[in-house]
């Protein structure tokens, strides 16, 4: 089987990294390509898999009408060029164009969503837009892979796909090999993720300011626009001492497994992989009840679930987990078994490969065997 991936960007992002996952899966068994608008971590991690790699520059992320129309064009002749089986799309761009090529070429085309755009909590107007170009999309011959049961029933009920072309397949990742260890000391709480939109660090340096009588310390792991804004409100809070901004990373679960709380206060999110990376390693979850979240934290007992902006209900979970490591480490345990069970990366796999050939088999590709147990 020929693979064609399609995702705009190359940043150390969720979508990214779910994409070399299935590249990591797939390489000795496809023959796989990648295509996004920009180098960077992907496409550096991809060639190093022996993938074969193509630049689009005018593939961005923001609505550019000149530049859309030269990357639909490029997409044309890649696609001309690699004569893919099938082209598996990421991110809302790349998906629309991707998705407009192969049906105007006949090849069959999966689109995977990593959250809506149109979800509760992003600005109305951008929430408008982004539905109606996604069921302008969705009138296309192409399957729609939600990451989230949520975001399934988003989908159907805004009526964005057919529902015999829409398929939910729970993100998974790769076991990290890393395990936290139980802390009597200053518990270090640790939030992964880029410093914008949907992400909130600010929330959560404001709810710590009520917190500061207790012992915590707090590293950020990530980069972005909003980074500087964040930092300046750790000083003006009285906090700078007690917050550490370790940037972009390629070592994540180091920093995850040396903390003892992980902590997500996002207003909007598809299934972060973030959340998954923490269990994993056995951390206490404190999460936005947003998107798919409560699919993976399992309020209670994996962790504890927040309403999106509720300051008052994210200090008293933290609080608990902050005074009680008995606490933290049964939630820590209860998280990597849960990780273990529904959301490892090879459990992912297995899935998105079963949708490949029931993609196929409906298109009459040669060789395919369906194996569309488990989808729904």
């Amino acid at each position: 089987m020929r693979i064609l991936y399609v995702v705009t960007r190359s940043e150390h992002g969720g979508a990214q990294v779910h994409v070399l996952d299935l590249l990591r899966s797939y390489r000795l068994k496809a023959d796989l390509h990648l295509c996004t608008g920009e180098e960077g971590f992907l496409t550096q991690s991809a060639r190093q898999l022996g993938t074969q790699v193509r630049i689009v520059p005018s593939l961005v992320r923001s609505l550019l009408p000149w530049k859309d129309l030269l990357a639909l064009a490029a997409l044309s002749r890649l696609i001309r060029e690699v004569r893919p089986d099938l082209v598996h799309a990421h991110s809302s761009k790349a998906g629309f164009l991707s998705r407009l090529v192969c049906a105007a070429q006949g090849v069959p085309a999966v689109f995977t969503a990593h959250g809506w755009a149109f979800t509760e909590g992003v600005p109305v107007l951008r929430r408008s837009l982004a539905r109606w170009a996604e069921r302008l999309a969705g009138l296309l011959p192409s399957w729609v892979v939600t990451v989230s049961e949520y975001d399934r029933r988003l989908a159907l009920r805004h009526r964005i796909v057919r529902p015999d072309r829409l398929v939910r397949i729970h993100n998974g990742i790769a076991d990290p090999g890393l395990l936290a260890e139980p802390s009597l000391h200053v518990p270090t709480l640790v939030m992964v993720g880029r410093f914008a939109p949907p992400k909130a660090q600010d929330i959560l340096l404001r709810v710590l300011h009520r917190l500061r009588h207790l012992p915590w310390s707090l590293t950020f792991v990530g980069g972005g626009p909003k980074q500087p804004e964040v930092q300046e409100l750790a000083k003006s809070l009285g906090l700078a001492d007690r917050v550490t901004f370790a940037g972009f990373r390629d070592d994540v679960p180091r920093f995850l497994a040396e903390s003892q709380i992980f902590c997500l206060c996002s207003h909007w999110e598809g299934l972060p992989l973030s959340i998954l990376e923490a269990m994993a390693v056995g951390l206490p979850v404190v999460a936005s009840d947003v998107g798919g979240v409560s699919e993976i934290v399992q309020e209670g007992v994996t962790g504890f679930l927040v309403k999106r902006g509720d300051i008052d209900g994210l200090a008293d979970r933290l609080r608990l987990l902050l005074q009680d490591p008995q606490l933290r480490h049964r939630m820590g345990q209860a998280g990597r078994a849960r990780y273990l069970e529904c959301f490892t990366v090879d459990r992912m796999a297995e899935k998105t490969w079963a949708l490949y050939e029931r993609v196929l088999a409906a298109r009459g590709g040669a060789g395919t065997m369906v194996r569309s147990r488990g989808l729904q």
